[in-house]
């Protein structure tokens, strides 16, 4: 007779223990071990059954999995915050005994850790990093909007601040905005990095109240893996893109209220990238050097003479090289081979080479160029830091008044070089010469203006979001396209609704003869599809007077009732059927699943309640501004 198994030992449900356990396995309290799971990546698990799981407890509680605790078992940063402990309590009892010496030997040695290994370990490739940027980029740039607080280091909030600078200045200078949306949340942005698309959600430039009831700890601790996981990630970016990094910081600028704006993107081994906007926004001026005697020296000439040696030192190393380029070939082919493993792995046939990698088209393409061609002076009472954003990402160069910021290269909006003024503010009642003389050079434009742009690819028409005029619909442009939602840019499907403009008044009595019989003929319709059963009389004489008082003929009411019968029968059958089939597949259903079904349903007739009142309320808007003539 083998051994007795004791009961909650084997089984699925015994790969489970509570987070009670977990932590009296680990030996470490609460606040650590939700900080080890935050950056290990350990969320807790759903056993089969929770009351087995628990031992015929029944009570909610949190369950992992037995080899998510071994794996935070090994962990090195446990020590670490063991080796903290120590550290406060050792601190505690100096400062207490008022022992100073023995407390600042015990500061310059407070114990830290790295989390390097950690960001290794959770993202094999840098692919794997880029798809996990979402929520680390959303937590960065709400630290960055929040004011300092006691809750909150400052040296975090300090962190938060660049690190969202040097994601809007690697975005700009790479091209790779897609899509924006300003919504009452924030303003939605999707970037495409490396094949991936990176979506995050910015707050607006508001004072934030800081909120009582949110635990900073845990949202320390997911800041804490974001900083090294950014830090990463923007390296390896930056270096791919050929810059330095981190960008360099101009400190007078940043006094000053510059922003994104007092980092400036430096080249490895060249000047900064910032000479390409002056020399944009300041046109082709050429740069002199006075030599003396009356010579002087242009930055043309010295282009000149540069190119010039270039191509003799080409020349030269050229005849120096010929035998050996001779003997070697001018350019290295891609032969491509069959796979070996293609006959039992068809995937593998479309693997891709270095070769494919390099022949591919670069993201730059000419929607993400559309403001090259303009200069925009945003108002001081627009947005700075979105448009700003927005703008350059496109192409665009922007300017601002100085009480704005520092470094904006044009400083005011009566400048020649502005195509565009980006303006949030009601027209001036009376308009003075000068206001007329500017809107003449000049677009006045909103600042929903740029976003539509953006998110259309090309340059709408100004007229619609002129300064003082009620814009148009923004939409989202993150919604799946054919998913059933309200489009408010979509044609009215209410055919009794006619936006034609007013006819003679022969025709409108036509018409409306015409509009009168119409609508006899579809009530007698509507009162013979009420026959389900043409065997019951008291129906039928019903419907036949209703089409008698409607002027009917007797003739084509006997088509429509039969056609009508037919229909409501065979719908009948049809609904019987496809309501039988649906409650056998919901049997065959679990409890779970069919409750998501049923809260499917559920979900999407409110949708489509909500498209059709919205319609609705379109027709109605429409049928008042053609009655007031607006």
């Amino acid at each position: 007779m083998g051994k007795e198994t004791k009961k909650g030992t084997k089984g699925p449900n015994s790969k489970y223990i509570t987070r009670t356990k977990a932590i009296r396995k680990l030996q470490i309290s609460l606040n650590d071990f939700r900080r080890l799971c935050i950056l290990k990546g350990i969320v807790p698990r759903e056993p089969p059954s929770r009351k087995k799981a628990n031992h015929g407890n029944s009570a909610p509680t949190s369950f992992y999995h037995i080899k998510d605790i071994a794996f935070l078992a090994h962990e090195p940063v446990i020590q670490k915050l063991r080796d903290h402990k120590i550290f406060l309590r050792r601190m505690s009892r100096a400062m207490g005994k008022q022992e100073w010496g023995r407390a600042k030997a015990l500061e310059e040695n407070r114990p830290t850790y790295k989390l390097d290994h950690i960001v290794k370990e959770r993202y094999p490739t840098f692919i794997d990093a880029i798809r996990d940027l979402d929520d680390a980029i959303c937590c960065v740039v709400l630290g960055a909007s929040l004011s300092q607080h006691r809750r909150i280091p400052k040296a975090d909030l300090e962190d938060c601040a660049r690190l969202s600078a040097e994601w809007q200045l690697y975005v700009t200078h790479t091209r790779a905005l897609k899509k924006t949306f300003l919504s009452i949340k924030g303003i939605y942005y999707q970037a495409e990095v490396m094949g991936e698309t990176v979506t995050w959600v910015a707050p607006y430039q508001f004072m934030q109240k800081i909120p009582m009831d949110v635990d900073f700890r845990v949202m320390r601790s997911f800041l804490e893996f974001y900083k090294t996981l950014l830090g990463f990630a923007f390296y390896k970016l930056y270096s791919d893109a050929g810059l330095v990094y981190p960008p360099p910081l101009d400190l007078k600028k940043d006094a000053m209220g510059g922003g994104v704006d007092a980092y400036r993107l430096q080249p490895v081994g060249g000047p900064t990238s910032s000479m390409d906007v002056d020399a944009k926004v300041n046109g082709n001026k050429k740069k002199k050097v006075d030599l003396g005697d009356g010579k002087v020296l242009t930055s043309k000439q010295v282009q000149k003479t540069i190119a010039a040696m270039e191509v003799e030192d080409e020349e030269e190393e050229g005849e120096a090289s010929a035998p050996l380029d001779d003997a070697l070939p001018s350019t290295e082919e891609f032969i491509p081979q069959p796979s070996k493993t293609s006959a039992t792995d068809p995937s593998s046939s479309n693997l891709i080479t270095l070769h494919a990698l390099a022949n591919l088209p670069t993201s730059t393409s000419r929607s993400t160029k559309i403001f090259e061609p303009y200069v925009f002076f945003i108002s001081r009472e627009s947005p700075r830091h979105i448009l700003e954003f927005v703008v350059k990402s496109f192409g665009g160069v922007v300017g601002w008044p100085i009480t704005c910021g520092s470094g904006s290269p044009i400083e005011n909006e009566d400048d020649e070089r502005v195509t565009h003024v980006i303006i949030d503010r009601p027209l001036p009642d009376p308009m003075s010469e000068v206001d007329k003389e500017r809107r003449r050079k000049k677009k006045y434009v909103q600042p929903q203006w740029v976003v539509d742009c953006v998110n259309a690819g090309k340059i709408l028409l100004e007229n619609a979001y002129a300064q003082g005029k009620t814009l148009p619909p923004h939409l989202s442009p993150f919604n799946a396209e054919g998913d059933g939602a309200y489009d408010p840019l979509a044609p009215e499907e209410d055919e009794d609704f006619n936006m034609a403009p007013p006819q003679p008044e022969e025709k409108s009595k036509k018409r409306h003869r015409r509009g009168k019989k119409a609508a006899a003929a579809a009530a007698a319709t509507a009162a013979a599809l009420q026959v389900s059963n043409p065997t019951d009389a008291d129906a039928v004489r019903k419907a036949e007077l209703e089409a008698e008082r409607l002027g009917i003929e007797p003739a084509e009411f006997d088509k429509v009732l039969e056609k009508a019968a037919a229909t409501n029968q065979g719908g009948e059958e049809g609904e019987s059927e496809g309501a039988s089939e649906e409650n056998m597949a919901k049997m065959l259903l679990s409890s779970k699943k069919r409750k998501l079904y049923n809260l499917m349903k559920r979900t999407n007739a409110r949708k489509e309640d909500e498209k059709v009142r919205l319609q609705q309320k379109k027709i109605e808007i429409a049928k008042q501004k053609k009655r007031t003539g607006v």
